[in-house]
């Protein structure tokens, strides 16, 4: 099944217009979900994980009373809401000041701008902050000057730096880590593997990742039900996959996949990443009958107007305006828009019926040719 078709004509496009768009994130997901809905998109709300905060868990306690029980020699920030939540902690058990004297005597390493505002806010200064917001900067600083002996507590976000900590141990530093939060299951995991099986029908033309863990939650989630290499093959050409940052882009990465992201890691900037890159993706002009429509992604724009089809509906406008006036059979067609489903040549028929429907006034521009098939209208 497609998305619902729009018969009836809506506002002017935006520049996101026809183009459905998922979004996995937990936090700030509203405020995405706005920016791209203002641009014309549709959008796919199933945030792939939830966010647990440890404010009141013994591990985080005993992680911070391990910070203080010695001087700390590096202290290293991953996250803004890590950090706060750190220090929102510490704060409610009393320790919020001594916890603060402990980072001042250490140099304080952030990565990227969040978790250096997070920082300074907490009224430190950080010593070093890598432009590429990557962990692996970090630890290559750490790395490069003397452990041995060293004391360093190393925030984590949302799952265990198990091979960041491990190679500190090895060059004989004490590390402390302090789990903040814990990434776990979405509260509607149903939502999410809705959103994977649109992703693998191609009912979506871009997912929009704000964590690692969120990438690699769906790809698991592909995996389990036994579609892992379907969802290679779509976000390989026909899903682009948009992520916030090269850290957040890692797991595609490693999985061989094509990925776009923004300079700077920010909501704002990964939709314009989005804004930018889908158009040249899925927009075509169509001269028809004396007439310039543009079909983009899965609306028709015409007269300043815009008509949402559905997934189906704009994959058979497409096989049609591959060749204006010339005519594709049912039996081609069906190949074409039908290729892993069981339909036969009357559910063409049908959808050619509901599509001349959603097109309105434009509908006429499909032809039938008895006994051969159907066209558009060329110029």
């Amino acid at each position: 099944m497609g998305t619902p078709a729009s018969s009836v004509p809506s506002a002017p496009p935006g520049p996101l217009t026809g183009f459905t768009v998922g979004v996995t994130a937990a936090r700030r997901r509203e405020e995405l979900v706005a920016m791209l809905t203002r641009r014309g998109a549709r959008v796919v709300q199933a945030p792939a994980l939830r966010i647990l905060p440890l404010q009141d868990d013994a591990a985080l306690r005993r992680a911070t009373e391990a910070c203080l029980a010695a001087p700390l020699d590096y202290v290293v920030a991953t996250t803004g809401v890590g950090w706060r939540g750190w220090m929102s902690a510490a704060d409610g058990w009393g320790r919020g000041g001594a916890l603060v004297a402990a980072c001042q005597g250490a140099a304080v390493l952030t990565r990227g701008p969040k978790a250096t505002g997070a920082v300074r806010a907490s009224g430190l200064t950080e010593t070093h902050s890598p432009g590429s917001e990557a962990t692996d900067e970090l630890l290559a600083w750490l790395l490069s000057r003397p452990l041995a002996g060293r004391r360093v507590a190393v925030q984590e976000h949302g799952l265990p730096l198990t091979a960041f900590v491990a190679a500190l141990r090895e060059r004989g530093a004490e590390v402390v880590p302090v789990p903040v939060y814990r990434w776990a299951p979405p509260e509607d995991p149903g939502a999410f593997r809705r959103l994977v099986e649109r992703t693998l029908r191609r009912e979506v033309d871009a997912l929009a990742f704000t964590s690692a863990p969120a990438v690699t939650a769906f790809l698991e989630t592909a995996a389990a039900g036994g579609r892992y290499e379907h969802a290679l093959e779509a976000l390989s050409g026909d899903v682009l996959a948009a992520c916030v940052g090269p850290v957040c882009a890692r797991p595609l990465l490693d999985a061989g996949l094509p990925v776009v992201w923004p300079e700077r890691g920010r909501l704002g900037a990964l939709v314009r990443v989005l804004t930018e890159t889908l158009p040249p993706r899925g927009r075509r002009e169509l001269r028809l009958a004396g007439r310039v429509l543009v079909l983009q992604g899965s609306a028709l724009l015409a007269d300043g107007e815009s008509r949402w089809l559905s997934s189906r509906g704009a994959a058979l406008l497409r096989a049609l305006a591959e060749r204006p006036g010339r005519v594709r059979s049912r039996p081609d067609l069906l190949r074409r828009v039908w290729a892993d489903t069981d339909a036969d040549e009357h559910a063409v028929e049908a959808a050619v019926a509901r599509l001349r429907a959603a097109l309105g006034p434009h509908g006429r521009l499909i032809e039938t040719v008895p006994k051969r098939g159907y066209r558009l209208a060329a110029s």
